[in-house]
């Protein structure tokens, strides 16, 4: 290779590195490299503004060890079907680690430059009860930012302690944006922010609420994590060596409420949308996308599907994707002004498609536990409500259920990441010959399930029924047609 990728000739990084720092950006991860400092470069390349971002890592230190000796630069790859275009984006100037350095976070967080804090932490980073929306005080995390405030562990704990900082000390205050997969996740930050604060003093609560905003946004494009060996393949024909080479999709979108007490950078001229309600871009994409993505992972990895374009390719299994859209998730989506809800669906499915993503099943099939509330139990509900479809709801439900068991459908055991694994294992281990029951203590974890899922027996006999049937057949993909054959309302089978 020619070189390391800090050793090389870059004009635009130069000009953007002449502005200041405006944003700190905490779970500095692969898609907030591919998405938000993306367009942060492109607006600040094009229309300039001090918006340089300061990343934080709130667990390993492996983005600080990439990106710090690379002077915060690395390459992002765009891949369709025609090949891929290399940038080399140079937004972010520095990460630091908030489990090494906790100082440093809070430093940067309380700094007067900074006007954006922005999150991807993913669903269980908020240390709430994705039910409810509400703060989960007996989070261990969260208890230990209570017991000791100015040494926090949470992006909540430390978000209300740089406010309560620049509260204190005149500093003005930041907007606070979200980028996760959550529904209103604006809205939702805001309360789980003052919950947090409500616990500390109420007049701090107060002042938060007075003086901050928390505008929420919706992200989509699918962004997978880079191997060492597609690291390694980009790396070979760039000509240079980038430990923190981002591979995605050319598609990417996000819509941004336009609600900052300190400014932004241009991102609407670079391609963001700015609108005064995210709702229906967010109920959109949460569904149709999130929640077919969820379909995906969890019936193709019990089928020994590896990537996502590996499982829509089964002809089956696309066609059950597709009608999950039309048929239970669709019917909940309240449609943005000029979207084609027809096209985007097609557009979904021809996205999923895409072979040089190499997206894992495994990888979208973690934190289902955070992550199943909005992407199909919110959809279930209404249909129920409305008297809609749920059987292929309900057989996603089942296929979860056995994934979190920790147990594939050979009886080999799987690794699970979720942050209720080990409680929805001891569940499997008590019940797993019973399937019944082991649907109803699943039901029963109110933090995933409100009172009218857990109490509702029609989806559970349903969701029963499925279980029982992918556990007996040993395979999810071969019951698909059975499946898209089912109509609502839900029969349990005494014969199974």
């Amino acid at each position: 290779m020619a070189g390391n990728l800090t050793r090389l000739s870059l004009e635009s990084s130069e000009i953007i590195r002449k502005n200041g720092k405006g944003i700190v950006h905490l779970g500095i991860g692969a898609f907030h490299r591919a998405h938000q400092a993306w367009y942060t470069h492109k607006a600040m390349a094009e229309y300039g503004g001090d918006w340089c971002i300061t990343g934080v890592s709130l667990r390993s230190a492996t983005m600080a060890d990439q990106l710090n000796p690379q002077n915060g630069l690395y390459t992002l790859i765009e891949q369709d079907s025609q090949g891929y275009k290399p940038t080399i984006i140079s937004a972010v100037e520095n990460v630091v680690v908030s489990r090494e350095d906790p100082k440093s976070v809070l430093e940067v967080l309380t700094h007067s430059s900074t006007k954006i804090v922005s999150l991807t932490i993913t669903e269980k980073g908020y240390c709430h009860d994705p039910s409810t929306g509400k703060l989960n005080l007996d989070h261990p995390d969260i208890q230990h930012d209570l017991a000791q405030p100015q040494s926090p562990k949470t992006a909540i704990g430390y978000l209300v302690c740089a406010m309560q900082q620049r509260l204190e000390n005149g500093t003005s205050p930041f907007s606070v944006l979200s980028c996760d997969n959550l529904p209103a996740n604006g809205q939702l930050l805001a309360g789980l922010v003052l919950d947090f604060a409500k616990q500390i003093d109420m007049s701090l609560a107060n002042k938060i609420e007075q003086f901050y905003s928390f505008p929420s946004s919706m992200v989509d494009r699918i962004v997978p994590a880079v191997t060492a060996d597609v690291r390694a393949y980009f790396c070979q024909r760039l000509g240079y060596d980038d430990q923190a080479l981002v591979a995605t999709e050319q598609f990417s979108q996000w819509v941004i409420e336009d609600n900052f007490v300190a400014g932004r950078p241009d991102w609407d001229k670079v391609g963001a949308l700015m609108v005064k309600d995210v709702h229906a871009f967010e109920t959109m994409k949460l569904r149709l996308l999130n929640g077919s993505h969820s379909a995906i992972a969890y019936i193709g990895y019990l089928s020994q599907l590896e990537t996502v374009s590996d499982a829509i390719s089964v002809s089956s299994l696309r066609k059950f994707i597709f009608e999950l859209m039309q048929n239970e998730l669709r019917p909940s989506v309240s449609v943005p002004d000029n979207i084609n809800l027809d096209e985007y669906c097609e557009k979904l499915l021809q996205r999923f498609e895409n072979p040089n993503l190499n997206h894992q099943t495994y990888q979208i099939a973690m934190d289902g536990s955070q992550k199943l509330p909005q992407r199909l139990l919110k959809p279930l509900l209404y249909q129920i409500q409305t008297g809609g479809d749920i059987q292929r709801i309900c057989f996603v439900i089942a296929a979860w259920i056995q994934y979190v068991s920790g147990r594939n459908l050979s009886g080999q055991v799987i690794q699970v990441e979720d942050p209720m694994r080990t409680e929805l294992a001891e569940i499997y281990s008590t019940h797993h010959h019973d399937e019944k029951q082991w649907v109803e203590q699943v039901f029963s974890i109110n933090s995933i399930f409100d009172n009218s899922l857990a109490s509702n027996t029609e989806v559970k006999n349903t969701v029963t029924n499925w279980l029982k049937q992918i556990r007996q057949q040993k395979d999810a993909i071969s019951l698909l047609p059975r499946v898209m054959a089912e109509k609502w309302p839900a029969r349990e089978d005494s014969n199974l």
